[in-house]
């Protein structure tokens, strides 16, 4: 289904209705806990799609120092995927080990997800639908807004401190 096809803020996917509002979501931690989106509610959120063996992964280091810098202005939502050649084959418990193990990971991460294709995970197909944008690679970035109505998209390249961010988050 293509964005004109909107017609308002609650569309359908192949496996049903997608959430009008960011704060609709819940969705299982690494450590299988679930995660209610409400109580992010008047926060910035930079959802990132992450993988452990990727030229790119050396940014959860920055997106660990965003958190532990700027974590009263923004909260960091990390979504392992395995969608780009295969740079996240690891189970939740092995990416839950390698982020501390490597990189002292503080920011809440949650179960691994597709990002996109035919099975890509709902919160997705919203941030997508807000932008226009599906991650161009591992590490793409979608800052949503403290209200949740208005979301920002960051190709993979843009690493986690650069001044665009830092810009719309300050």
């Amino acid at each position: 289904m293509g964005i004109g096809a909107f017609f308002s803020d609650t569309f359908s996917s192949p496996k049903g209705p997608v959430a009008a509002s960011i704060y609709d979501f819940k969705i299982k931690s690494l450590d299988g806990k679930e995660i209610d989106f409400s109580q992010y509610r008047g926060k910035k959120l930079l959802i990132v799609n992450t993988a452990s063996k990727c030229g790119k992964t050396p940014q959860y280091a920055g997106l660990e120092k965003l958190h532990e810098q700027y974590g009263d202005k923004v909260t960091i939502l990390g979504f392992p995927a395995n969608n780009f050649l295969w740079q996240e084959p690891g189970s939740n418990a092995e990416i839950a080990e390698f982020c501390q193990r490597n990189y002292g990971v503080k920011f809440q991460m949650f179960e691994k997800i597709s990002v996109k294709g035919g099975d890509q995970h709902p919160l997705y197909q919203w941030l997508q639908s807000k932008t226009g944008h599906k991650p161009d690679w591992n590490f793409a970035k979608y800052l949503v807004s403290e209200d949740g109505t208005t979301v920002t998209f960051f190709k993979s390249g843009v690493q986690p401190l650069d001044k665009q961010i830092l810009d719309k988050i300050l």
